[in-house]
């Protein structure tokens, strides 16, 4: 098999929605488990006090694996991190592919997903798990996980692109198990480092796949067919 050409055009992308998530069921999901975490909803904050309380300690018992957790956390799956996967992505679409619209709609999804989760943790003010031993520190508002959610969102875009433009399967599946393990990877990370409840964790990542679906089944059906046109 022959690599591309550079001057070689683009493949199309395909018409169809590869990745069609079931947007009722995450919608139904975010908002119950939103209201629940608003409602303080008690076997829900108990589930959360147990669970955190046990990783907490074994944390503590674990000292290596806490700073692996914290290196992964801080570096390779922070926010800033995933937003620069983001960048890089909107750029490489403007460049190589020269669509604007499809890189305008990457990067303002990436925006609506972190005002979101911004607005969600200024609006519930949900205290995060605060501990005698702190093994790591957290500013803001415990719900929804910015973390997970910015994570969720970027991997999300990522595979829905690669399944548009048709990445073959030596492309196609190294990219899945990657962004798999960093969706639930930085997840697991906050919770070790007890720095979120559980539902925080959950909440960012329903919320996160929630804004991909709606983002990337609007695209096609207002914007790509006036790409097209």
């Amino acid at each position: 098999m022959h690599p591309a050409r550079l001057d070689s055009p683009p493949r199309r992308p395909r018409s169809a929605r590869p990745l069609a998530a079931p947007v009722p069921a995450l919608t139904l999901g975010s908002v119950v488990l939103t209201l629940l975490v608003a409602l303080r909803w008690g076997p829900l904050m108990d589930l959360d006090r147990a669970v955190a309380r046990s990783l907490h300690e074994r944390a503590l018992d674990d000292p290596g694996l806490t700073h692996a957790a914290r290196v992964l956390t801080d570096w390779v799956w922070d926010p800033w991190t995933m937003r620069a996967l983001c960048a890089v992505v909107v750029l490489a679409l403007v460049w190589r592919l020269r669509d604007w619209v499809l890189a305008g709609w990457v990067a303002a999804t990436c925006l609506v997903g972190t005002l979101l989760q911004q607005g969600l943790k200024a609006a519930l003010d949900r205290p995060r798990p605060v501990w005698r031993e702190p093994v790591d520190s957290a500013h803001y508002a415990a719900y929804p996980s910015g973390h997970a959610m910015t994570a969720a969102v970027v991997c999300g875009l990522v595979l829905w692109l690669l399944r548009r433009y048709g990445a073959g399967p030596a492309l196609w599946y190294p990219a899945l198990v990657l962004a798999v393990v960093s969706v639930l990877g930085v997840g697991l990370t906050r919770l070790w480092l007890g720095v979120h409840w559980p539902s925080d964790v959950l909440g960012g990542w329903l919320l996160g796949a929630l804004t991909v679906a709606l983002a990337t089944a609007a695209y096609d059906r207002w914007a790509a067919p006036n790409a097209r046109a």
